[in-house]
């Protein structure tokens, strides 16, 4: 910006320092004397040097260096004219567009909260109610636990309504029916008798003291103990025993005992949560496990037959044999029975599958052995076995129980059965295998009459028949064994005569 300097002289466009003089003091009148100032007289000077150019030369003020022979009077009084004030300019359309965009903006920004606020309140909402919903049901879990006794005290009986239960809620309702059985078996040997002690696991069958178990656990005992949950222990007498479905039933000298409430092993799923309760190895008594249905009529080969059982994951050891299995509305609808464990021939570990005979199978060989001390149920006479399924779909044979021996007299050679036959129907019941023809006989009594058929040289031949009582498994005797000693003149003829029978 240009500084002001007094020595420069204005435009000839604008006042000049004289002109403005004698205006001010022809206005003041007669105080301002008419005779104008005398000037000094000019000195000599060199003559001006030539300008360059200003680059002002079109702006309205130019600007000339003033002249020595000039004086410069300043006059407070002097302004330079007002510039004309400006027209107001006229408002156009854009204005009004950015206006309206202005309100078009604030309007969907409040529509958009508001939205956003409403989406807010309802979901806060939703999340209220889910969260008074969980409080709510914790409330009912923490009041039912609250409600559930310790398993020191009275168990929990099994729920009125029939709802399942939780595992816990289940070992607290089941538990005092599940006792531990401890088996005494007298063995002898060259250097004299000893007894071994074996474990297993049992149910309370009925208040006045029966008692279920596999017969494996009490096979050849002199003495059987049954120990209650809550550490009572009663010696046990064998009542009867079915060994080709592994049961035995024990009875012990008690009254008003917390029988187990049995359940139908039919309507298991696979799938179907299940525990077992035990004594496994023969130290961990009332040890609870947890697993699932895993198969259903899994044929399990035991040491004299094969048995159709339920096949499951829940851990199975020895010492749990006999036990109960439950469902979880704390039934009885297996009993746990065998295992398979170690290794496959090609090294692979076996972990998992354990097994229990169905509840429904053994209910009525239960009843006769606790009726008459055996089995009464109906029987044929014959021994039969799968039939080859490659060899029947090889000659266009049906599948059934193939007839390996047809016992003397009994009412399958009196009906017209013969050896090499293939039973598939006894009485309207269809007949694939050895388990369907054992479960099929379980429907009738000693002395029914129903129909039988099978296939004999490819063709159909139905035959009448009168089943037979079951034969009375009875323990085998054997004499007792030499004590250690002599006894006669060579001192291994008695040794002799017992091994050899001489």
């Amino acid at each position: 910006m240009d500084t002001y300097d007094p020595n420069f002289q204005e435009d000839d466009t604008l006042f000049s320092s004289q002109e403005v003089t004698d205006s001010v003091q022809a206005s003041a009148g007669e105080s301002v004397s008419q005779e104008p100032p005398q000037a000094p007289a000019p000195e000599q000077s060199p003559p001006p040097r030539p300008r360059k150019p200003s680059p002002y030369a079109n702006s309205p003020y130019e600007i000339h260096a003033p002249s020595q022979e000039q004086e410069y009077v300043y006059h407070p009084q002097t302004r330079p004219p007002e510039k004309p004030p400006k027209a107001p300019r006229q408002r156009s359309g854009g204005f009004r567009s950015v206006l309206l965009t202005v309100v078009l903006v604030a309007a969907g920004c409040l529509i958009t909260a508001l939205a956003v606020n409403q989406r807010w309140e309802n979901r806060t909402a939703s999340l209220s109610e889910s969260m008074a919903a969980r409080i709510d049901s914790l409330q009912k879990q923490i009041e039912a636990q609250s409600q559930t006794p310790a398993i020191s005290t009275a168990p929990q009986k099994i729920p009125a309504d029939g709802s399942a239960m939780t595992p816990s809620q289940l070992y607290a309702a089941c538990v005092d029916s599940v006792v531990a059985i401890s088996s005494t078996v007298q063995t002898s040997g060259y250097y004299g008798s000893s007894e071994d002690v074996s474990s297993g696991s049992g149910f309370i069958y009925s208040e006045d003291g029966y008692v279920i178990t596999n017969y494996h656990v009490v096979e050849d005992a002199a003495s059987v103990d049954v120990v209650m949950y809550d550490g009572t222990e009663y010696p046990a007498e064998i009542v009867g025993y079915d060994s080709t479905n592994d049961i035995a039933v024990l009875k012990v000298d008690a009254q008003g005992l917390p029988a187990a409430s049995l359940g139908q092993s039919g309507a298991l799923s696979i799938g179907d949560m299940v525990v077992a309760i035990g004594n496994p190895l023969g130290q961990l008594a009332a040890t609870q496990t947890v697993g699932y249905v895993s198969g259903i009529n899994r044929e399990v080969a035991t040491d004299s037959t094969i048995i159709s059982m339920i096949q499951t994951d829940a851990a199975i050891n020895p010492g749990n044999s006999g036990g109960p299995l439950f469902n979880m509305y704390g039934q009885v609808i297996g009993i746990t029975s065998a295992k398979y464990s170690g290794t496959t021939g090609s090294g692979a570990s076996i972990e998992g599958i354990g097994f229990a005979i169905p509840m429904d199978d053994v209910t009525p060989i239960i009843s006769d052995l606790i009726s008459y001390g055996y089995v009464t149920g109906s029987y044929m006479g014959v021994t039969v076995q799968n039939t080859d399924a490659e060899s029947a779909a090889m000659f266009g044979l049906p599948t059934g129980a193939y007839v390996l021996e047809v016992v003397e007299g009994g009412s399958a050679q009196r009906a017209g059965i013969q050896v090499k036959d293939i039973i598939i129907d006894l009485g309207g019941t269809t007949i694939t295998n050895v388990t369907d023809l054992t479960r099929a006989l379980r429907k009738f009594q000693a002395g029914d009459n129903t129909t039988v058929t099978v296939i004999r040289s490819g063709k159909e031949v139905t035959m009448d028949i009168t089943l037979d009582e079951k034969p009375q498994e009875l323990p085998e005797e054997t004499a007792p064994q030499p004590e250690y000693g002599y006894e006669g003149d060579d001192p291994f003829d008695d040794w002799f005569s017992w091994y050899f029978g001489g």
